[in-house]
């Protein structure tokens, strides 16, 4: 019986840390179908060679498959990684996950989505209240501000993209006056449910003189509604986040502008806190983020190019 209970506790000790000794920090994106999230691993990847950690990526497929989100979440507390970094895809649901990782004695960063809990180190994220108050001026402005506007949300229970669309609301209401919200519909991060969303809004209102959508997904089918039904370029489309297909449409005319994150750098810095974690710092609780609205011409800016291309090759080894 020594023996045996020698075993197990080698073996869970083994189960505690990576080959070669290296700690295992896990990262759980919303979802994994998205260039957004390519890019967060890129750069989750990037500061683990940085930092000489194991980073171990495992997501959902879909943003709304949140029951997955937790059985992966659940399997690594399980396995006693040393860290965690978590974008919940529902911001309630994800919560009990939390308290688990706590109880295990395991540090979460929870990045680009809140989660209703105070059970987390750090919180890192665009400030996307912020984010969709600057989607809202640069609509306004860009319809002088009078006309109806629709809105393409993402998905019910996303707190990155409802504080997108709560910030976008309050500016248009603050500030143009003008302007009225006609529409509001979820494309469910699907961009052919998108696509149905953006055209059932076209359909009701045939005087559409503006659209916001609150993340890639949303942009990408409110573009192709836009396309399909001949009202691109004559509806201003302010789009959230960017793809190549989304940067072509840029310089097309179809969409007027994107408001942009860096998620290169949130993968980067959601696994850099829990680094520091496990080296005896206390990271900040609330890390902010700063989102760019960009538009062709700033297309060419060296700084945008670094923005919209990160090198997800150099780091996501195909």
């Amino acid at each position: 019986m020594k023996r045996r209970d020698a075993i197990l506790a080698g073996a869970a000790a083994l189960a505690g840390c990576n080959r070669g000794g290296k700690k295992v920090i896990a990262v759980v994106p919303k979802a994994t179908s998205h260039l957004f999230w390519v890019s967060v691993q890129a750069g989750a990847m990037a500061a683990g060679e940085e930092f000489g950690v194991t980073v171990e990526w495992n997501g959902a497929a879909l943003e709304t498959e949140y029951p997955r989100q937790i059985q992966i979440v659940d399997s690594f507390i399980s396995r006693r990684v040393d860290g965690i970094a978590l974008a919940a895809t529902e911001r309630k649901a994800l919560a009990g996950v939390l308290d688990r990782a706590a109880q295990a004695g395991i540090p979460v960063t929870v990045f680009d989505s809140g989660v209703e809990s105070e059970n987390y180190m750090s919180f890192l994220a665009t400030n996307n209240y912020e984010a969709g108050q600057m989607a809202g001026r640069t609509l306004g402005r860009l319809m002088n501000g009078n006309g109806k506007v629709g809105v393409v949300m993402h998905a019910p229970g996303s707190g990155s993209t409802m504080d997108r669309e709560r910030g976008f609301e309050d500016a248009m209401k603050a500030e143009f006056p003008g302007i009225t919200i006609a529409a509001s519909q979820f494309g469910q991060s699907d961009r052919s449910k998108a696509m149905a969303a953006m055209e059932n809004i076209l359909t009701a209102h045939p005087d559409l003189d503006g659209v916001f959508a609150s993340s890639e997904p949303s942009s990408m089918g409110a573009s192709l509604a836009l396309k399909s039904r001949g009202r691109a370029g004559h509806v201003h489309l302010v789009a959230f986040d960017s793809s190549e297909t989304m940067i072509e449409d840029l310089r097309a005319g179809v969409i007027s502008a994107m408001v942009v994150q860096d998620p290169f750098r949130m993968g980067h810095d959601a696994v850099k806190t829990l680094v520091d974690k496990l080296a005896g710092q206390t990271p900040p609780k609330r890390i902010d983020l700063s989102a760019r609205v960009v538009t062709k011409a700033d297309l060419e800016k060296a700084e945008v190019q670094r923005l919209l291309f990160p090198d997800v090759k150099k780091y996501l080894k195909q």
